[in-house]
C-alpha cells in the first residue's frame, strides 16, 4: 500500500513507537516487513475511536488503559481450527493413557494460546474419546492474550463451515446443530465445555495467576512471533509448570535450538524438558 493511497499518514516514528510497545506489552516482534499489517490494523482503531492521525492514537494509547487490550486484540493474529496439526492430538491420546495408569487424579493440560477455542475443545474431544467417557479424568485451562477471542471461545458457537473437515462421527457426538435462525451453526455440547476453564493470560505478564504442574502444554505458532530473548523467557517459565513426563506442543514452524538447555525435541513438533541438575 503506498502513502497516497492511505487514509492515514503513517511516520516512521509511529511504526517504531507501535513496534515497541507490542514487544513490551505482548512480546509480539514487528518486523519492517509487517508495517502494511500494522497500518490495516491499526487504522481501524482510528476509525473506530474517530481519530486523525496515529500520532493522537498513540497519545490515546498511552492515556487510557482500556485502549491498551484493544491494541494489543488488534495486533494478534488468531488463525486455527479444530485438530490442526492431528498427530498431536494422537500423541496426546497415548499420553493421556500412559499418565492416567500413574497417576490419582486429575490429568491437567494448558492451551496456553487458545484463540477462538477450536485447540481447547479438540483437547477435550481427544480426552473423551481416549478414555470413553463425558467425564475424563482430565482438566483443561485456556487462556488467550486476547479478550474478544476468548468470548468467543466460551460460547463455543461457530459457522458450519468450521467443522466441516473433521469426521462426521466427531461433528454428529460433540455439536449441535443449529436450527430456525440459527442454521448454518454448530454449538459444542455442554459436556465439551465442561472440561475447559477459560481465561485470560499475557504470556509476558510478570506473573502468571496458574498453578501446575501440567501434563502437556500446548503452545503452538505463537513463538513465532517472539524474538529468540523472548521466546526463551517464555520456554523458562514453561519448564517448571511440566511434571517430568510433560511435553511441550509446539507450532509447525517452530524450533527451540537456542532453548536445548530446558527443552529437548522428542517427536515432531514436541518437546520434553530437560531435568533439572
Amino acid at each position: 500500500m503506498s502513502t497516497k493511497e492511505r487514509e492515514f499518514e503513517f511516520k516512521d516514528r509511529d511504526f517504531a513507537k507501535i513496534r515497541d510497545l507490542a514487544h513490551e506489552r505482548a512480546g509480539i516482534f514487528l518486523s519492517p516487513k509487517k508495517r502494511d499489517m500494522v497500518y490495516s490494523r491499526i487504522a481501524r482503531r482510528l476509525r473506530s475511536l474517530g481519530l486523525m492521525t496515529f500520532e493522537q492514537y498513540l497519545a490515546h494509547l498511552e492515556e487510557n488503559e482500556d485502549e491498551a487490550q484493544d491494541f494489543i486484540n488488534a495486533l494478534t493474529t488468531n488463525l486455527t481450527s479444530f485438530f490442526r496439526e492431528e498427530h498431536h492430538f494422537d500423541l496426546l491420546a497415548e499420553q493421556l493413557l500412559a499418565v492416567a495408569d500413574k497417576r490419582r487424579g486429575p490429568l491437567k493440560i494448558w492451551s496456553s494460546a487458545c484463540s477462538t477455542g477450536e485447540e481447547a475443545y479438540s483437547l477435550a474431544m481427544t480426552a473423551i474419546e481416549t478414555f470413553g467417557t463425558w467425564t475424563p479424568p482430565v482438566r483443561i485451562l485456556a487462556t488467550d492474550v486476547d479478550t474478544n477471542v476468548l468470548q468467543q471461545a466460551k460460547r463455543g458457537v461457530y459457522a458450519s463451515d468450521r467443522v466441516a473437515k473433521m469426521r462426521d462421527d466427531r461433528v454428529k457426538s460433540f455439536f449441535v446443530r443449529g436450527k430456525g435462525k440459527h442454521v448454518g451453526m454448530v454449538k459444542i455440547r455442554s459436556q465439551v465445555k465442561d472440561l475447559i476453564h477459560f481465561n485470560s493470560l499475557n504470556l509476558l505478564a510478570p506473573n502468571w495467576p496458574i498453578k501446575g504442574p501440567f501434563d502437556a502444554i500446548f503452545c503452538r505458532n505463537v513463538m513465532i512471533y517472539f524474538d529468540k530473548p523472548t521466546q526463551y523467557k517464555v520456554l523458562s517459565r514453561f519448564h517448571p509448570l511440566l511434571t517430568a513426563e510433560g511435553l511441550l506442543y509446539a507450532g509447525h514452524s517452530e524450533s527451540f535450538q537456542h532453548a536445548s538447555d530446558i527443552f529437548r525435541l522428542k517427536g515432531k513438533t514436541v518437546f520434553m524438558p530437560v531435568p533439572k541438575r
